[in-house]
């Protein structure tokens, strides 16, 4: 499509070829804007996460309340000493 614009050419014509471009810049603003929203849901998406990492996130824990517990142990056994 050739974006050239002539002095001479007519305003309608002129109306309409803006007219156009509207509509196709509104179309990739909504296919963008759709294609986001599908990627941050996916992202997003809590209980694929969970399903996903539980066994790690349950050995981060396990690991964590070992750690804290053999600190407070520690430390208990300590005082008492």
């Amino acid at each position: 499509m050739n974006f050239t614009t002539s002095p001479d050419a007519p305003t309608h014509m002129l109306e309409q070829r803006a007219a156009e471009q509207r509509r196709r810049l509104h179309n990739s603003v909504t296919e963008l804007r759709e294609q986001v929203r599908g990627t941050v849901r996916e992202k997003l998406d809590v209980r694929k996460r969970a399903r996903e990492y539980v066994w790690p996130a349950a050995g981060t824990a396990f690991l964590f309340s070992l750690l804290v517990g053999y600190g407070t142990a520690g430390t208990i056994k300590h005082m008492l000493s």
